[in-house]
């Protein structure tokens, strides 16, 4: 026969929890909209229970017991299991959603134009993707996985790898055919498009270092416009507004349907790459299962087609 649990209630853990987060009763109140004697009569409750004091109120302020400072790791991690079995129960209701992150130029200039194809042989799930640069907090157990770009691995979660990124110059063709580069100290007579992302990534070179690593002299790579996101270098480019220095696994799409050239076939590696990541819990869902197998096939033909591209050009 199973034993019973014996559980103190889950109102005092969560007073108690909020209070020695904050270590004051008030602030504990104001985030669970309750008032301090509510969240001063749970503590007691609890310590009542438990049989010992949880906090010392000193001069300065509270602090925690031992017995506290003991117990709250494990009572925090409980708190989070028990949101992710929540949301683990509304996801397995509701099997239609599917609900990712990514950030917006990597979803505008990828990850969109192939989301078609994922919805035409999973037609039963709806995406629901948010565009954004912060990092989800998946504790809140509101989004299934996200697809970072960084150094990897993601501590806490499952990620696969996805994809490799270079750098390299890219312009529009019209612009090629009336001011052509053919050499690096062409860009001379071109404006710079910088790509100021916000990607933390030394390894990604800026004009400045790909100007200096090749030896040339007399181009100015700090001069020219600046954009915040890497889509937007590329629209710059194919705007015909001068010469960008693009992650190429977002400008790919540009490039094969013409509306970009490489004017100089340089790539460059950098040490960041794509990953889709999740918390094991999420990687039980179907929704989940479907679009990361999707996601790396439709990742692999991608580089599959880049490196055919890439050696055809002796890049």
């Amino acid at each position: 026969m199973e034993t019973r649990r014996r559980l103190p209630p889950l109102n005092a853990l969560r007073a108690f929890e909020a209070a020695a987060r904050h270590l004051n009763f008030s602030r504990a109140a104001d985030e669970l909209s309750v008032t301090p004697g509510a969240v001063s009569q749970q503590i007691q409750n609890l310590e009542d229970y438990v049989g010992a004091s949880l906090f010392k109120r000193t001069p300065r302020g509270l602090l925690l017991t031992d017995a506290a400072q003991t117990a709250l790791p494990a009572l925090r991690e409980a708190f989070d299991r028990l949101a992710e079995a929540a949301s683990l129960l509304t996801a397995a209701v509701d099997g239609r959603r599917l609900t990712l992150t990514a950030a917006p130029s990597f979803a505008a200039k990828w990850l969109v134009p192939r989301l078609g194809r994922f919805e035409e042989a999973h037609p039963q799930v709806d995406v629901w993707l948010s565009a954004g640069m912060d990092l989800v907090d998946f504790g809140a157990g509101e989004v299934d996985l996200a697809i970072r770009y960084g150094a990897g691995p993601y501590a806490g979660l499952e990620s696969l790898r996805l994809m490799s990124e270079t750098v390299t110059p890219v312009m529009s063709p019209e612009l090629m055919a009336t001011n052509p580069v053919n050499e690096p100290r062409d860009l001379a007579r071109h404006i710079l498009l910088h790509d100021g992302s916000p990607d933390a990534d030394e390894s990604c070179p800026d004009w400045l270092m790909w100007l200096a690593a090749r030896g040339v002299k007399g181009v100015d790579g700090n001069r020219g416009p600046r954009f915040n996101q890497s889509s937007l270098v590329i629209e710059a480019a194919v705007g015909g507004r001068g010469v960008a220095l693009a992650k190429r696994t977002l400008a790919q799409d540009d490039l094969d349907a013409g509306r970009l050239v490489v004017p100089v076939p340089i790539s460059t590696s950098v040490d960041f790459a794509y990953y889709v990541v999740h918390p094991k819990a999420k990687g039980r869902l179907p929704q989940v299962k479907a679009f990361v197998a999707w996601i790396a096939a439709e990742a692999a033909a991608h580089e599959a087609a880049l490196a055919v591209m890439e050696n055809g050009a002796g890049i």
